[in-house]
């Protein structure tokens, strides 16, 4: 392709101490090895005929590849194939170093705002006393107020299965009394030997 339609270097911007090494990790188009590369640039796209996205570029502009990536040299960047399945694929003409970053950039972005559900788990017997209620109590309003679900349940242990309405009665009591933190996001429900029950945090206003 290159011998077909010739390319004027990109200027260098930042020459530094890596420059060298730089250099020699890019082709003349610019761009790095093709094992490193998300998407295809360049000759690398098989397609014979791409949409061509990009700043300066017209609205829904179809070309055979070899005219698409001439056009890309001729603005001194590179053609990326972004949308390889979309029929014709859509590629955007754009400095890929820089689209590489910007991509990064939103990866990371996206990354930040997605939220780790947390879910600590509280065991209590059908007859728990007052001082390990209390005690357990506590260390659910922390891990409410950290964000954390509280997956509060009680075990029973052999014969004790004959208290399970006890068990239901203390788990209700549990929400009851963590009610300004916390809504009951599963009722206690028995499950073999476990009875279980969710809390999740309350938003904040």
């Amino acid at each position: 392709m290159a011998g077909q339609f010739p390319f004027r270097p990109r200027p260098q911007q930042t020459p530094g101490n890596n420059q060298q090494q730089n250099n020699q990790q890019r082709d003349p188009r610019g761009r790095r090895p093709q094992q490193e590369n998300p998407n295809r640039i360049n000759d690398e796209i098989t397609a014979p005929t791409v949409r061509v996205v990009g700043e300066n570029v017209e609205p829904n502009l179809v070309l055979p590849i070899k005219e698409a990536i001439h056009l890309a040299d001729e603005m001194e960047l590179d053609l990326i194939e972004i949308s390889p399945k979309a029929d014709p694929p859509v590629c955007r003409i754009a400095d890929y170093q820089k689209f590489l970053y910007q991509q990064k950039k939103k990866a990371k972005e996206i990354k930040a705002k997605q939220v780790k559900v947390v879910v600590k788990e509280i065991r209590f017997g059908p007859q728990t006393d007052d001082h390990d209620y209390n005690f357990k109590l506590k260390h659910a309003e922390n891990f409410l107020k950290e964000g954390a679900k509280v997956k509060a349940y009680v075990f029973f242990r052999g014969r004790s299965i004959v208290f399970k309405e006890q068990g239901e009665i203390l788990l209700l009591r549990f929400a009851n009394d963590l009610e300004e933190l916390a809504r009951v996001e599963l009722m206690p429900k028995l499950d073999g030997k476990k009875m279980n029950m969710i809390l999740a945090p309350k938003s904040k206003k």
